[in-house]
């Protein structure tokens, strides 16, 4: 037991001589004129090391805070793509559609018949169609102009896609808030409800504009 610790203090005691003498040579090695110039410039080139690692770590995490969102971007692009292809397969059979008599007015026959049944009634003027905002798509320039790192993560198909299936999103959901309750299943009804709570006077009507003539 005793030898084991004296074998522990000795090689302890020499562990502290061979800094001391490192660290001596050391401080020998930084007198030298010829070595001197030689540590200054392996220090200034460690300021430089340290310089360009802290631009990498700060790259590293702008392109991890990109990533996020991206992510983000997809979740609500899949979201929407989702809402629309329900809305694509909920849609009723029986919706009533416009005929040509009913937008440009009544025939003259109607017109006939309106004066022998209600004579003094006066002529209801044409509502004007609405139609529904529709986003454009990217142009091919518009495309060239995105950041080069930007431009690997969507491809021009995939960024007009997802503009399309929004576009189809909208319209679909602005059909049913103009449709007849009348006519809606439950589902539609369900979704037409729905539509309603979600409306701000920020948002209502802002997906319409009339038809140009």
């Amino acid at each position: 037991m005793v030898s084991s610790d004296l074998e522990d203090l000795c090689f302890h005691i020499n562990m502290k001589i061979s800094t001391i003498k490192k660290t001596l040579q050391l401080r020998n090695i930084g007198q030298e004129p010829s070595l001197k110039s030689m540590l200054c410039k392996i220090g200034h080139e460690m300021v430089l090391l340290h310089d360009l690692l802290n631009k990498m770590e700060t790259e590293v995490q702008q392109q991890e805070k990109l990533k996020d969102l991206l992510k983000e971007l997809q979740k609500s692009a899949e979201r929407d793509q989702n809402e629309a292809q329900h809305l694509r397969e909920n849609i009723p059979a029986h919706l009533p559609k416009p005929t040509q008599s009913c937008i440009t007015g009544p025939t003259v026959k109607c017109e006939e018949q309106t004066k022998v049944v209600e004579p003094e009634r006066a002529k209801k003027p044409t509502k004007e169609p609405r139609l529904i905002k529709e986003a454009p798509l990217i142009t091919a320039e518009e495309f060239e102009s995105v950041p080069a790192y930007m431009k690997g993560r969507l491809t021009y198909d995939q960024i007009n896609a997802v503009v399309q299936e929004v576009n189809k999103a909208v319209v679909g959901k602005y059909k049913i808030l103009h449709q007849p309750l009348k006519s809606m299943n439950a589902a539609v009804r369900n979704l037409y409800h729905r539509f309603l709570e979600e409306e701000t006077k920020d948002t209502k009507g802002a997906g319409l504009r009339p038809a140009e003539g």
